[in-house]
């Protein structure tokens, strides 16, 4: 059975059934917004959530039993404790107090899909990395930031009440700001006031959005890298002795059928020529 189990985890199509089953899933639940569609097919929609987790609980079941009895492999492994805590949520009764958790548990079964592409979990493993070095980055932004509201505060808070008026609304702006979202509109208001004002809001642009971004890119990058080969080094590892002994057993059973084989060609060999001689 462990055995088995183990082969069906390790197929490739066991995975693509899952990918096509959280597609599908998502797919509902995009459909149950729809009013119309849920009055009529509602019915139908909860029959294929109920089935899909029944699959869920199904997998957690064969991944726990190919590695039995060493469960806590399955446990250590991050993507399988998420799998399993969704699995868990999913089983809260959607009634009462419980049904807003019920409905965010059954969102979350989407989000089943990053741990069921490796593609995705090495993006998201790359954006946990990254976040060391972006809180180092997002200190610095913050700093920025600070700086700049009490400049503009003092600069433009009478002119430009609306914008400037206090710190709190002045890093609001400048937020604003570095989303490019119609800064131009306050720049211009600013510029009311003194003509060189566009040196304040320009700076802030250049090293607010563009020298930020490409610092966090620069570490996402890096990180990826990183992870990148540290997956790579991981395929590298040695066969341990589990596998090479598992190997040595399929070798073993596929000699021996290859001797059966043998054995049967060779008696058909003796009986069509005893046959030929009578």
């Amino acid at each position: 059975m462990k055995e088995f189990c183990k082969r069906l985890v390790e197929n490739k199509w066991f995975d693509r059934i899952i990918i096509a089953l959280i597609i599908v899933n998502a797919a509902i639940l995009g459909l149950e917004t729809s009013p119309e569609l849920n009055s009529k097919y509602g019915s139908f929609f909860s029959l294929i959530n109920h089935f899909v987790l029944s699959v869920f609980m199904l997998e957690a079941v064969i991944k726990i039993t190919a590695v039995a009895p060493h469960i806590s492999k399955y446990f250590k492994n991050g993507w399988n404790l998420f799998d399993f805590s969704i699995i868990v949520l999913s089983l809260v009764p959607a009634t009462g107090q419980f049904a807003m958790i019920a409905r965010l548990a059954r969102l979350l079964r989407v989000l089943r899909l990053i741990s069921a592409l490796p593609e995705l979990r090495l993006i998201v493993s790359t954006l946990l990395r990254s976040i060391p070095g972006m809180a180092n980055v997002m200190l610095l932004m913050g700093v920025v930031f600070y700086i700049y509201a009490i400049m503009g505060f003092h600069l433009f808070h009478e002119h430009d009440p609306e914008h400037w008026r206090n710190v709190g609304i002045s890093l609001l702006t400048l937020f604003r700001i570095v989303t490019l979202e119609d800064w131009t509109d306050v720049m211009y208001k600013g510029m009311e006031l003194a003509p060189v004002a566009w040196v304040y809001f320009v700076s802030f642009v250049v090293f607010g959005t563009f020298v930020m971004i490409n610092l966090f890119i620069a570490i996402v990058i890096n990180n990826l890298d990183e992870a990148k080969a540290e997956k790579l080094k991981e395929l590298r590892q040695p066969i341990g002795r589990d596998a090479i002994i598992h190997e040595l057993k399929e070798v073993e059973v596929k000699l021996s059928h290859l001797q059966d084989q043998l054995r049967d060609t060779f008696e058909a060999d003796v009986l069509t020529n005893k046959m030929k001689k009578e």
